[in-house]
């Protein structure tokens, strides 16, 4: 793609090549919906709003900004529908932004998979440093492929580690919780942006000292706990996500005006602790 010096004469087909040449949609799961939602590729695109969920808040920031598109990581249509009616909040947020002129453009899994993608971002963030490694390489490609390992610069009890995930992550209010002894020494991470309790059992066989992901349930947590020293700390699954958003920014930068938006669209709004 051609870089633009004045940052304002971009087709969006231009981006969505340069977004598939980092996150191809081939890339995806068979049961995902990744790729152009709603949008003229032939329109032109001065900026973009990115974010994880393309919910109702997000779209009225959207608008209220006038970019041109909006790029999310969750899918809007996941599962096949026969219409898209304003009497709906999915028809809803189609019928806007068709009104407004606005495109929305999603990548998924195949970001998710992608060498560097999502878990690659979460590992940066919570400090696991030099070369990473897929929990779950792709059989087409052992660089690409599910969650991420790395190594920690130096070992750190399991307290300091959540601590520390907790201070990289966007706040929310499910926060970041560990199982496992607090006073245990990690220094081998695994991680997976999202939601992660499929590939405990593959971190563990990784030699992980701590696998840090989101959506966690109480079964395999506990069945975990019984089963290897491997402790587990759960983030909120937007917070796991969010990160990434800033490579995304950083691959179309050069090329039209980018902005990560900060709204915490986490689906968990508020906690409260019960009387003892």
């Amino acid at each position: 793609m051609r870089n633009h010096d004045n940052l304002s004469d971009v087709r969006l087909s231009e981006l969505i090549q340069e977004i598939e040449g980092r996150y191809d949609p081939s890339w995806a799961e068979s049961w995902d919906a990744v790729g152009l939602v709603c949008g003229d590729p032939e329109a032109e695109v001065a900026s973009v709003l990115l974010a994880v969920d393309p919910v109702a808040a997000v779209i009225d920031e959207a608008l209220a900004e006038g970019v041109q598109l909006v790029i999310t990581h969750h899918p809007l249509l996941l599962r096949g529908i026969n219409g898209v009616p304003a009497s709906t909040p999915k028809g809803r947020t189609v019928h806007r932004l068709i009104r407004a002129g606005t495109a929305l453009y999603t990548a998924h899994t195949n970001a998710d998979v992608a060498d560097p993608g999502v878990s690659d971002a979460l590992a940066r963030a919570v400090g696991v440093v030099g070369a990473l490694r897929p929990l779950e390489p792709s059989p087409a490609d052992p660089r690409r492929g599910h969650g991420r390992i790395g190594e920690l610069p130096e070992p750190l009890p399991l307290r300091e580690f959540t601590a520390r995930a907790a201070a990289a992550l966007p706040r929310t209010a499910w926060g970041v919780r560990a199982a496992g002894d607090p006073e245990q020494t990690v220094r081998t991470v695994a991680v997976c942006g999202g939601a992660g309790d499929s590939l405990i059992e593959t971190a563990r066989r990784a030699g992980a000292d701590v696998y840090l992901t989101s959506d966690l349930r109480h079964h395999p947590v506990s069945e975990s706990l019984e089963t290897s020293p491997m402790a587990l700390v759960d983030a909120a699954h937007w917070a796991t996500e969010w990160p990434w958003l800033a490579d995304l920014a950083a691959l179309l930068s050069p090329h039209v005006k980018t902005r990560v938006s900060t709204l915490v669209t986490d689906a968990w709004t508020h906690a409260a602790e019960g009387v003892q």
